[in-house]
C-alpha cells in the first residue's frame, strides 16, 4: 500500500491472542493491521524489511506455550505480538553496515508486511539469485542446514548404510533422504498419506516409504523394510515410532534427533520404553540445534547450489498466498496437511 504524506503506512499481522495449551487453532492466531513508519528510530543498528516469504515451521509449536525462561532451546512468543519465524525479506532501510537497502535476507523477522528487525546477526544476505527466493525458507535456509547437519555432522554416514527417515516428506525429511542417496544409502522414509508416499519413491528417490497410519504393528513394519536394522535414524516424530526404532538398530547405528513432532500438543509426553536397546547395540542418540551450525553454512552451500541446479536434489514446496493463509499453513503443518516445504508468501516485489 502507498505511503501516505507523514510516511506512515497500514502493516498487516498474524498475532498471537494468548498461549496455547493442546492443539493450537487458527483461532489462537489474528490478522490484525497496525501502523508503521518507513524508516527506521533514530540511531537504530537494525534493518527495516519489507517481508517476502514466511516459514511455518514444526517448533513454532513451542514458541505458542508460556515457558519458562530456559525451559526450551527457544523463547516463547510474546502474546498480543506478532508471531516471528524465519523468512526472505527485501531491506528498505539499514543502520547495519553489513547490509544496504535493496539487499536481499533471510532469518528471523515478524509475520507481518514491514518488519524492523534489531537482532541483525542473525541474519544472511542472499547471494545467490538464480534459484527461487522462496528456497531460503527451506532447503537453502534453516531446514536445508539442519538436514546437512544431522545427517553429515551427527550421523557420520558411510556408502551402503541403510538409513530410516520418519517425517520423510516434511522440509528437512526430503532432503535427507536425497543427501542420503547421492552418498549411496539404502532409504526408507515414512509419511502419512499415499500422496506423500508416491512422493518419496517417485520424485524424491528414496528406494522404499510407507503410510505409519496403515500400520498396526510398526516393530514388524520396520523389519521388513530393514530386515538387517537400521544403520541411521533421522528422528522428527518421537513416540511410538521412536520405540519402534530402537528395537530394530544396528550395532553402532547413530540416531539424530531433529524433532518429535508427535509430542509438542501433548500435556503429557509419551515415555520411550526400550532405551535399553542404546546399550544393547551401542547405539549413538544425540539431539542437535541447527543455530550451533551455521558457521557451515557456505560449507552447505557449496554442496547443495549445485546439486540444485544439476538436478541432483529436488525440492516441493507447499505454498500458500497472503498472510490471511498464515495461521491455517500453520495449523496444518501439526495436523499432516503439507505435502513439503509450508510457505507463505506475503509479497512478490
Amino acid at each position: 500500500m502507498a505511503a501516505s504524506t507523514e510516511g506512515v503506512i497500514s502493516n498487516k499481522q498474524v498475532i498471537l491472542k494468548d498461549y496455547v495449551t493442546g492443539f493450537p487453532k487458527e483461532s489462537d492466531m489474528q490478522l490484525t493491521t497496525a501502523t508503521t513508519k518507513l524508516k527506521l528510530p533514530e540511531g537504530s543498528k537494525g534493518v527495516l524489511v519489507k517481508n517476502l516469504y514466511l516459514s511455518c515451521d514444526p517448533y513454532m509449536r513451542s514458541r505458542m506455550t508460556k515457558r519458562e525462561p530456559g525451559a526450551s532451546y527457544v523463547d516463547s512468543f510474546n502474546a498480543g505480538s506478532p508471531i516471528v519465524g524465519y523468512g526472505v525479506a527485501k531491506v528498505l532501510e539499514s543502520g547495519d553496515p553489513k547490509f544496504k537497502k535493496g539487499d536481499l535476507i533471510w532469518g528471523m523477522t515478524g509475520w507481518e508486511e514491514y518488519s524492523v528487525i534489531t537482532a541483525t546477526e542473525s541474519l544472511f544476505k542472499i547471494q545467490h539469485t538464480d534459484v527461487p527466493l522462496s528456497y531460503y525458507t527451506g532447503i537453502l535456509g534453516m531446514p536445508g542446514m539442519t538436514a546437512y547437519v544431522g545427517f553429515y555432522e551427527i550421523c557420520n554416514p558411510k556408502k551402503g548404510e541403510t538409513v530410516f527417515v520418519s517425517a520423510a516428506s516434511g522440509a528437512v525429511g526430503q532432503l535427507v533422504g536425497q543427501f542420503a542417496k547421492l552418498l549411496g544409502c539404502y532409504v526408507v522414509g515414512s509419511a502419512g498419506s499415499k500422496e506423500k508416499v508416491d512422493l518419496l519413491k517417485n520424485k524424491f528417490g528414496f528406494d522404499d516409504a510407507f503410510n505409519y497410519k496403515e500400520e498396526p504393528d510398526l516393530d514388524a513394519a520396520l523389519k521388513r523394510y530393514f530386515p538387517e536394522g537400521i544403520d541411521i535414524y533421522f528422528e522428527n516424530v518421537g513416540g511410538k515410532m521412536l520405540d519402534a526404532v530402537l528395537q530394530n538398530m544396528r550395532v553402532h547405528g547413530r540416531i539424530a534427533v531433529c524433532g518429535l513432532i508427535s509430542q509438542y500438543n501433548l500435556d503429557e509426553p509419551e515415555g520411550c520404553r526400550n532405551l535399553m536397546y542404546l546399550i544393547i547395540k551401542q547405539v549413538r542418540m544425540q539431539g542437535f540445534l541447527v543455530f550451533s551450525y551455521y558457521h557451515l553454512y557456505e560449507k552447505f552451500l557449496e554442496m547443495v547450489l549445485p546439486a540444485i541446479k544439476e538436478g541432483k536434489i529436488t525440492y516441493v514446496e507447499d505454498v500458500v498466498e497472503g498472510l490471511e493463509s498464515a495461521p491455517a499453513a500453520l495449523i496444518g503443518l501439526y495436523a499432516g496437511r503439507n505435502v513439503g516445504k509450508q510457505v507463505v508468501v506475503v509479497s512478490c516485489e
